[in-house]
């Protein structure tokens, strides 16, 4: 990634280089409800701004991520695979880094991995190609794990399979879809089915790197990562989502919409419903593998409010003079 590529995560979320995760929370929910496609359909702008936003909070969001891109800034994911710590232009041993616009040309001549020039120093070497590539939109980083490539005999002991990341949207994956990849001078149509969850791995067969001793082709294989979405998440199998209801709701019962993939649902609330329950919709989750639906958890989120009027406030007082239940009642038989 060249500097003019930099993408500054905290700037595009709004947020400060020490914003806690609460804050850097709160501030994608509010960025993903106000650019996710939804809300504006057939906007390219919006959609964009909505990956890019996404894109931000996956990496800040996540402490081991952040502090890599704290420490290394734009060449935070190089950082992870192996980069010399001082990133481009590092002293290693007198190695001049600065010649290289990115972490792809540094590794491209070193390992000479299309099979053309030889590694600085003349001498070729095997290696097993390992390509990381994070795409949305169909198309490659093209950067590298250093520490995937192995120095030996040639033709021995070499792994010529292709491990790549596909980033899709949560529709992506509930109904499927084709993505289009750029492998070197390469392009290759993919179907994504239907149903595919994080960590789902896919397997290309015959689209992975040439063997150049053999000519023999390794597989492609695509591993699964979610963007972020502003509503759903995925626990394990279960397609889960938050909902905030009243205090009054929450006491006496009631009746409310929640969003499903198949569009809102009405819901019962029981009476005495606690804050963090989950209530189950069945068959409105995530598709299966042998066919069906799996279930959408609602977790409830009880969430008093912070503007009360006058006559509210007079309620409110009104039922805590009268109130006879006491939740820490239990409490006072507590000792060490």
């Amino acid at each position: 990634m060249a500097a003019t590529d930099f993408k500054d995560y905290y700037a595009i979320l709004g947020v400060s280089k020490t914003a806690s995760q609460e804050e850097i929370k709160q501030a994608f929910r509010k960025l993903a409800r106000k650019y996710h496609p939804d809300v504006n359909p057939n906007n390219k702008q919006a959609e964009a701004r909505f990956k890019e936003v996404s894109e931000a909070y996956e990496v800040v969001s996540d402490t081991d991520k952040r502090k890599k891109y704290d420490q290394f800034g734009q060449y935070w994911k190089q950082a992870g695979e192996g980069f010399p710590s001082g990133g481009v232009g590092a002293d290693m041993g007198g190695f001049d880094f600065s010649q290289y616009g990115n972490f792809d040309e540094f590794i491209n001549e070193l390992l000479g991995r299309f099979g053309g020039a030889s590694p600085r120093g003349g001498r070729q070497q095997s290696y097993s190609q390992n390509y990381s590539y994070r795409t949305s939109t169909g198309s490659s980083t093209g950067f590298s794990s250093f520490n995937d490539y192995g120095f030996g005999d040639a033709g021995a002991g070499t792994s010529q399979d292709t491990e790549a990341v596909i980033s899709l949207t949560f529709a992506e994956a509930f109904n499927g879809v084709q993505k289009r990849f750029s492998l070197g001078n390469e392009t290759i149509d993919v179907r994504i089915p239907s149903g595919a969850k994080p960590g789902t791995r896919l397997r290309v067969r015959g689209k992975g790197q040439i063997n150049p001793m053999t000519q023999q082709r390794g597989d492609l294989y695509l591993k699964v990562e979610f963007q972020p979405h502003s509503f759903f998440q995925m626990e394990g199998d279960n397609l889960v989502c938050e909902v905030a209801i009243t205090p009054d709701e929450a006491t006496l019962g009631a009746s409310i919409d929640v969003p499903t993939p198949d569009g809102s649902v009405n819901v019962k609330l029981p009476a005495g419903v606690r804050s963090g329950q989950s209530l189950r919709l069945r068959g409105k989750g995530w598709p299966l593998a042998k066919g069906g639906r799996g279930d959408q958890l609602v977790k409830v989120a009880i969430a008093p409010p912070k503007d009360l009027s006058q006559q509210e406030r007079e309620y409110y007082e009104k039922i805590r003079a009268i109130r006879t239940y006491n939740p820490r009642s239990h409490l006072q038989q507590v000792k060490l």
